[in-house]
């Protein structure tokens, strides 16, 4: 695959780096011979971009809205200038360059399985049916891929705002998956932790340990309410209620619950989660760290403070078969559904 395939063409400044960490694209709708233009119907904005968002302004969507116009305006695509993270977007395949590998079809409802960090983006419509205040996002306008974009077909059988939250985190229940079956396949059924357990990513990545055969599932969450829905649903073994900032604290409710785990799995939205995640983590062990909001300097050097011999491994958001994967979990696990279902409500209701 050539490097046009990466779509260094539509890099405008600076010169000689790749679309995810360029400040600015070229978003004209005119497509190379590889590339797939999409009419956007709905982003998704990053969990932990939406918090720092929501957090600078205070809660008042309006700015938040403001404040995504302008970063997608200015830089040409949707990349929160604090996190460096971005999401995801759905849409209709509108015109399909003659040298596009991506397999896609006019007319296709897809998902992009790649970040918007990295996506050439232009917003038409004010994002007037936005709120602000909710990770999904009503959109009109258009975002260009490149050969060596991801997308997949949105299922028929699943509404498209359920697919679309699913998509949005398929590759941490995919990695979670390959890295407990690496434990089984070595002869031990592994204790995992999984930190921020009840959202998206979290719910999925406990249902992927006990299906890839974990012999004990701890969930950690910061409130009651939390726990009450983990319980509900009965996805873990163990759940624990720990402010993930506080690493003593976190530590210690995940010994109490069966720790330390042999895989920490971290989920959370919020920074300053590292430290505890370590120490949560047995000697010899893997941390898994899903969240945009890790500092993976903090994360190396306080590993090496504590003086813990641990794996440390950057959830990139892609393993093959990834999307589908997710998907078959929320079919297949009646409780994610309701924890996705009711996150979904309780954004739509504001």
């Amino acid at each position: 695959m050539s490097l046009g395939s990466t779509g260094l063409h539509r890099v405008l400044a600076p010169a000689g780096v790749l679309p995810q960490a360029a400040q600015r694209l070229d978003t004209r709708p005119e497509l190379a011979a590889d590339e797939v233009r999409v009419d956007v119907a709905r982003l998704n904005l990053d969990a932990a971009s939406l918090h720092q968002l929501i957090t600078k302004h205070e809660g008042d969507g309006a700015a938040v809205k403001a404040e995504v116009l302008d970063i997608v305006a200015t830089r040409g695509k949707m990349q929160n200038p604090v996190t460096g993270s971005g999401g995801m977007l759905t849409g209709s395949v509108a015109e399909v360059g003659p040298r596009s590998p991506l397999g896609l079809r006019v007319g296709d409802q897809i998902a992009t399985l790649v970040s918007l960090t990295l996506t050439p983006l232009v917003i038409t419509d004010g994002l007037n049916d936005w709120n602000g205040l909710s990770e999904q996002v009503p959109c009109q306008g258009y975002a260009i891929l490149f050969g060596r974009s991801i997308a997949a077909v949105l299922p028929d059988d699943l509404p498209t705002s359920l697919a679309l939250a699913v998509m949005d985190v398929c590759g941490a229940p995919a990695l979670t998956a390959r890295v407990v079956g690496g434990y089984v396949d070595r002869g031990l059924r592994p204790t995992v932790c999984v930190i921020g357990a009840a959202g998206k990513s979290g719910s999925l990545s406990l249902a992927a340990a006990t299906q890839a055969g974990a012999g004990r599932t701890v969930a950690v969450v910061p409130v009651q309410r939390e726990a009450d829905l983990l319980d509900d649903v009965h996805l873990a073994d163990m759940i624990a209620l720990a402010d993930a900032r506080d690493p003593v604290a976190l530590a210690t409710a995940v010994s109490a619950a069966g720790g330390p785990a042999h895989v920490t799995v971290v989920c959370v939205d919020v920074p300053g989660c590292e430290g505890g995640a370590i120490l949560s983590t047995e000697q010899g062990g893997t941390v898994i760290f899903f969240s945009m909001a890790t500092s993976f300097s903090a994360a190396a050097l306080g590993a090496e403070g504590l003086a813990c011999d641990v794996t440390m491994l950057v959830g990139n958001g892609y393993v093959p078969g990834h999307a589908d994967y997710a998907l078959e979990l929320l079919r297949n696990h009646a409780g994610v559904r309701r924890l996705f279902e009711a996150r979904l409500a309780s954004e739509a209701a504001g």
